[in-house]
């Protein structure tokens, strides 16, 4: 298995130094490479609100400001570093620093807000999350500091496809082990019957807090490349809108699927993109989505199952049988 798991990582690593090198050639254009980093920074987020909503079986809202406060506190140490970042690790590449730093307020965030939230559930957790997310969407409107309404200029441009496409494949691996160790079973358990899982001996309050501060860190990071992306941050650019467009890509890759999250987040990452000029209808489309997900497959493309290779030869096992039952079906009405 941990062969296989080399192999894996292998041509992950290759797939992503190959499409490098085809930026760097000028193969890809510079529009093209700014969507690939899109989608490796949606994964990011993606995968993070899908510890919370799919693994831990909460229903938050709020990512987007998790998001946001990762993007103005690593914008703000990349264009301050003298001031903020020590001489003993100015050597360091400063995007990293920054990320690691943006995330880690977002970190202790999250835990301030799960602290006292996370002990609701349903539609009560979903509405302080979201009330959350708007609170800090108007205190940054609000802060001169970092331009207010206006917006928070002049960030350096250090995200680029392969550095962004590293973080994204550091985020699965850490996530999918946290979900196979004890800690993610104890969060599974919650998501399955909390209830139970408390009669078990489960401290519930205390998985959930750890479920919910690991996808605030995360989603900090995804928040600070947006930053240094695209060069320029505005309180308008974390609106709760952002949270349902990472929401809907848990929902249709699968609650509880890491798998089902990355095709869903490179999937809606492209439609975005080719809806832009439709961008006034974009709110309706995304709800004709989400509508003929919840009647056509409610449980999402991968439910919450994982992409794999026996999973894609079961796929392929089935798909023979019943064509193949289909045709004796056929030539039995044809013989009769």
């Amino acid at each position: 298995m941990k062969f296989r798991s080399l192999i894996k990582m292998g041509v992950v690593f290759a797939v992503g130094f190959v499409l490098h090198l085809l930026i760097k050639v000028g193969f890809i254009n510079g529009y093209y490479d700014h969507i690939l980093t899109k989608i490796c920074m949606f994964i990011i987020a993606a995968v993070s609100l899908n510890l919370i909503n799919g693994i831990c079986g909460q229903f938050s809202i709020g990512h987007a400001g998790f998001m946001a406060v990762g993007a103005y506190t690593a914008a703000i140490f990349t264009k301050n570093p003298d001031l903020f970042i020590p001489a003993a690790i100015a050597g360091m590449p400063r995007f990293f620093i920054a990320l690691a730093i943006g995330g880690s307020v977002a970190a202790f965030v999250g835990f301030l807000v799960g602290l006292p939230t996370l002990r609701l559930r349903g539609d009560y957790l979903a509405i302080t999350t979201l009330g959350f997310g708007e609170i800090i969407r108007v205190l940054l409107l609000n802060w001169k500091f970092v331009g207010g309404a206006s917006g928070y200029f002049g960030i350096k441009p250090y995200a680029n496809f392969l550095s962004v496409y590293i973080l994204a494949v550091i985020t699965v691996v850490v996530l999918s082990n946290f979900i196979a160790s004890s800690y993610g079973r104890a969060c599974i358990a919650i998501r399955e019957d909390e209830v139970a899982a408390e009669t078990m001996g489960i401290n519930t309050t205390k998985y959930k807090i750890i479920a919910f501060v690991l996808a605030a860190f995360f989603a900090g990071i995804a928040g600070g490349i947006y930053a240094h992306l695209m060069q320029a941050i505005m309180p308008r650019d974390f609106s709760f809108l952002v949270s349902i467009d990472i929401l809907l890509m848990v929902v249709l890759g699968g609650l509880g699927s890491t798998s089902g999250s990355i095709v869903a987040a490179i999937f809606l990452t492209i439609v975005t993109e080719s809806l832009r000029r439709f961008q006034s209808l974009r709110v309706i489309i995304y709800s004709l989505v989400l509508i003929f997900i919840m009647i056509f497959r409610p449980q999402g493309l991968l439910g919450n199952q994982e992409f794999s290779t026996p999973m894609l030869k079961e796929k392929i096992r089935l798909l023979f049988n019943r064509t193949k039952s289909g045709k004796g079906h056929t030539s039995t009405e044809g013989t009769e």
